[in-house]
């Protein structure tokens, strides 16, 4: 089984006009051929956005988003993935929520009302 791990951190951005945050996700993956990112921020779209390993594995890649309540998974070589373990049926996960197929999304709060 493939050692994974995943995380999303937000950095707010103000503007006048409307308050953004940078949010990066990353995922440790060093085996992985390709890791991308699917949520309620791009539709589900699995080539949506594709993320870049750095040299000891990690795949990253940033989105500016507004506050809001985000789902999210990763998908990995094809495989969706939401647990650190790959295992998208888990029910365990406290950053997680059910969805409407019985497996689970990632879950992220982003902005002053998260």
């Amino acid at each position: 089984m493939k050692k994974t791990r995943k995380t999303a951190k937000s950095i707010r951005n103000s503007t006048k006009d409307s308050t953004q945050e940078t949010t990066e996700f990353s995922y440790y993956a060093p085996e992985a051929q390709s890791v991308f990112l699917a949520g309620s921020f791009n539709d589900w779209n699995p080539d949506a956005q594709l993320m870049n390993r750095d040299d000891e594995g990690i795949w990253r890649t940033s989105l500016e988003l507004p506050p809001g309540r985000y789902e999210f998974k990763f998908i990995v070589d094809g495989e969706w993935c939401c647990q650190p373990d790959g295992d998208a049926q888990a029910t365990d996960c406290p950053d997680c929520t059910i969805n409407e197929f019985g497996t689970m999304n990632r879950v992220l709060d982003v902005g002053a009302n998260a």
